[in-house]
């Protein structure tokens, strides 16, 4: 594949005025999809504190009505641009594609576990709080898969385990 004369000084560039390296985006990731979670649950948790539970479980069956669907998700946008800080097209780029991936993972997990079912079963506000609680902690397992994994950053002179020799 060949490449235009421009676009690889260009990223080279960009990776330079940024002063990052390729490893360090990893955990710029992990920080926005955390912040995208955060956001999502925020929005469902107030929904459900105002007594909108059907709403909350309509939405993560993916039966709301369109309106309702709609004002969720610009409320989770709103919040998602306020939590990671940036302005303009970047921070609406940045949301457009964080956003859904991490919405599509919730859901996945909400319709292979019933918590939609579960949600409309309980008759407390706090039942409902919980299971979104535990909707939250199985998502995060899913986003970040190396969580509890025992993994460490080391220093660039420390000695590097016999596993590793």
């Amino acid at each position: 594949m060949k490449y235009p004369k421009r676009v690889l000084p260009f990223l080279h560039n960009v990776a330079r005025v940024s002063g990052l390296a390729a490893w360090q985006t990893g955990r710029l990731f992990r920080k926005t999809a955390l912040a995208a979670l955060e956001s999502i649950q925020e929005v469902l948790r107030s929904e459900v504190k105002k007594g909108n539970v059907k709403l909350v479980a309509d939405f993560l069956a993916n039966k709301a009505m369109p309106a309702a669907r709609t004002l969720l998700l610009e409320r989770m946008a709103a919040r998602l641009l306020v939590r990671i800080g940036l302005r303009g097209v970047l921070a609406s780029n940045v949301v457009g594609w964080v956003l859904p991936f991490v919405l599509e993972k919730l859901l996945q997990l909400a319709n292979k576990a019933g918590v939609f079912e579960k949600i409309k079963a309980n008759d407390t506000v706090v039942d409902a709080l919980h299971r979104l609680d535990e909707l939250k902690r199985a998502t995060i397992k899913v986003i970040l898969p190396d969580a509890g994994s025992r993994a460490q950053v080391m220093d660039d002179d420390a000695e590097l385990p016999k596993q590793l020799h």
